[in-house]
C-alpha cells in the first residue's frame, strides 16, 4: 500500500529534521526547513516514494549547501 504524498512529504521532511537537529547541523529552522521541504517535494515530483531515500538525499542535500554557505567560492575579477 502507498502513502499519501503529503504525508510521504511530511514523514520524509521530518526524518530529515529530526536527524539535522540531533547532530547540530540544523542551523537557521526557517532556511532548513524551507530548504528540505523544496529539495523532497521536488524529489518526490520526480517519482521518488522512498521515504528513506527522500530523507537522505535531502539530509546530503542541505549538509552540502551549508558547507557552500560557510565557504563559498570567490569568483576572480
Amino acid at each position: 500500500m502507498t502513502e499519501p504524498l503529503p504525508l510521504l512529504i511530511e514523514s520524509s521532511i521530518a526524518i530529515a529534521w529530526d536527524y539535522l537537529e540531533r547532530t547540530g547541523e540544523l542551523g537557521d529552522a526557517m532556511v532548513a526547513g524551507r530548504f528540505l521541504s523544496d529539495t523532497i517535494e521536488l524529489m518526490v515530483r520526480r517519482g521518488e516514494r522512498r521515504r528513506l531515500m527522500l530523507a537522505n538525499k535531502a539530509i546530503a542535500a542541505y549538509q552540502q549547501y551549508r558547507r557552500q554557505s560557510e565557504h563559498p567560492i570567490l569568483a576572480s575579477a
